[in-house]
């Protein structure tokens, strides 16, 4: 399994917005990537590409959040999802 752990950027946390754009870009892979709070068991991440997921999770700014996936090509796939969390989409 391959984890990267991010740091939720914007500064409202991990709400409609920030979270619509980082559902569409996880759902530009096509293998399965979840997430979770960072602490949290594997088994209970969720579906990264689901804004239902993302809203639930209910991120602030400054927490840290753990994406994982089973494909052994995924890292680059996470490292730029890491990158669309930890950007601050709410700044003017």
């Amino acid at each position: 399994m391959i984890e990267r752990t991010a740091t939720i950027g914007s500064r409202v946390g991990l709400h409609a917005r920030p979270a619509a754009i980082f559902a569409e870009a996880a759902s530009d892979y096509d293998f399965e990537i979840t997430i979770a709070r960072e602490g949290e068991p594997a088994e209970d991440a969720g579906d990264a590409s689901s804004i239902l997921t993302l809203m639930g999770l209910g991120a602030e700014h400054g927490e840290v959040v753990v994406l994982r996936s089973e494909d052994a090509g995924a890292a680059e796939a996470l490292e730029t999802l890491a990158s669309v969390l930890e950007t601050d989409h709410d700044a003017s």
